[in-house]
């Protein structure tokens, strides 16, 4: 007010405040609000958040905690992404008793608004907080820090998926169905068939009940009920879509036919509406696609051509397409070069992104990129074509040095070692530089 010759008046006016209000907060007779603070920051030319620090230092650190003050605060920190502020109110919240549930329900809030770095701080410190270690909370706590753990670094998402797995029967039943969808959904990007058979069956098994419970219930009672996030047959079905690729990556393809055969069938399902009928559509058609498959990797290679142009149409099954396509030419030694042909612009542009289309998932679709890479790789050197082997081995390396996926980078690097005198000399700078990455992220 000095700086810039205003009254009282004058700044209440440009912050948009009762003058009344102003005079209070100035004496020192009343508590600013964060609302309150971010207009007379904003009066003063400052962004809002400038004076949050000193806000935490000068207001909040008083004997009894307002949680009517510090909910707002919390929110907009999570908003400009000023964590340390978070820290800071948190654990003055976690010296006193009764703020666990409060803190909970805005974790929750700030979890389905996106802001997940924040959420994340919230569910540690409740998920430390809770007494009872059996308790529905600390679970959901644990969930949602699974989900928020999940990113681009494998080891990290598999660390994430050990840790959560023991609290996913503390969770009530219609959130397992998520809970062990998630869990077996990482693992398979993981490729780890042991786990994610386990929890497939688990899955159907409890997605079966919950459908047998729902159609026995009076249809009054079933608007009450708490719904899962998908039908509870379309649970069931995913159990036995999972479980078939589990017996695929094992070559048991007699074995991966009959779960496929399952989740194709659905004309048990009872219910007629529009969402119902979607899904047993989508699941029709991955019986459909996965009949193909594992026909081909079996050796039957005469449904070549109608798999290409069953996936052809399909953009959402194109990298699994090609994938499975090079796999078989790889195993007996088939010649593909017109299918490559065909989709070379989708490839290429695989090579500089492979986006996330459809139901699957980033981690699901970059995976399912690298595996398809090292295949068209192998593809091209067996062919003595170098030049598009070592493109898309660099590539692989890259994307599973990206990821963190040592079993590829392995693969990779036995690969190009088999091959590097066929290499050209910036095939082997480039090779090199990524050599140095992989050094860098284990140091």
């Amino acid at each position: 007010m000095k700086d810039h010759d205003l009254i009282l008046s004058d700044l209440a006016r440009e912050a948009e405040m009762n003058p009344g209000t102003m005079s209070s907060i100035i004496n020192g007779n009343r508590t600013l609000s964060v609302d309150q603070l971010d207009r007379i920051t904003q009066a003063m030319g400052y962004p809002v958040g400038y004076y949050y620090e000193r806000y935490v230092s000068e207001y909040l650190t008083e004997a009894n905690p307002n949680w009517r003050r510090m909910s707002p605060f919390i929110h907009n920190c999570a908003r400009l992404n000023k964590l340390d502020c978070i820290h800071e109110v948190v654990n003055l919240l976690m010296d006193k008793l009764g703020y666990s549930e409060s803190l909970f329900e805005l974790a929750e809030e700030l979890f389905r608004e996106g802001l997940y770095e924040a959420a994340t701080i919230l569910y540690e410190n409740v998920a430390l907080s809770e007494k009872k270690q059996y308790s529905e909370r600390l679970a959901m706590c644990q969930y949602r820090l699974f989900h928020t753990r999940q990113g681009d670094n494998q080891e990290k998402n598999y660390e994430a998926a050990v840790q959560f797995e023991i609290y996913v029967d503390r969770l009530d039943e219609i959130e397992q169905l998520d809970a062990l969808k998630d869990l077996a959904n990482t693992y398979r990007s993981l490729r780890k068939w042991d786990k994610v058979e386990l929890f497939a069956k688990v899955l159907g098994e409890k997605a079966k009940i919950q459908y047998n419970m729902e159609q026995q219930r009076q249809p009054s009672k079933r608007e009450s009920t708490k719904k899962p996030s998908f039908p509870l047959f379309a649970y069931w079905a995913f159990s036995h879509l999972l479980r078939a690729e589990v017996c695929e990556a094992r070559k048991d393809y007699e074995k991966a036919l009959q779960h496929t055969y399952k989740y194709g069938d659905l004309s048990w399902v009872k219910e007629t509406d529009d969402v119902t009928s979607e899904w047993k559509m989508r699941y029709k058609e991955w019986s459909k696609a996965n009949t193909y498959v594992n026909k081909l990797h079996a050796g039957e290679i005469a449904v070549l051509a109608d798999y290409v142009t069953f996936f052809s149409s399909r953009n959402e099954e194109l990298l699994s397409g090609l994938d499975n396509i090079l796999e078989a030419a790889n195993r007996y030694h088939l010649n593909v070069d017109h299918i490559l042909n065909q989709f070379q612009t989708e490839i290429l542009a695989l090579l500089d992104k492979p986006e996330c289309v459809g139901t699957y998932n980033q981690q699901l679709v970059i995976e399912r990129y690298i595996h398809f890479a090292h295949e068209l790789a192998v593809y091209y050197f067996n062919k003595n074509n170098f030049a598009d082997g070592f493109t898309f081995l660099l590539n692989c390396l890259e994307k599973s040095t990206l990821i963190k996926n040592k079993s590829y980078i392995i693969k990779c690097v036995k690969m190009y070692e088999s091959y590097q005198e066929c290499a050209a000399s910036e095939t082997k700078i480039a090779y090199r530089n990524l050599i140095n990455e992989v050094d860098n992220n284990e140091k």
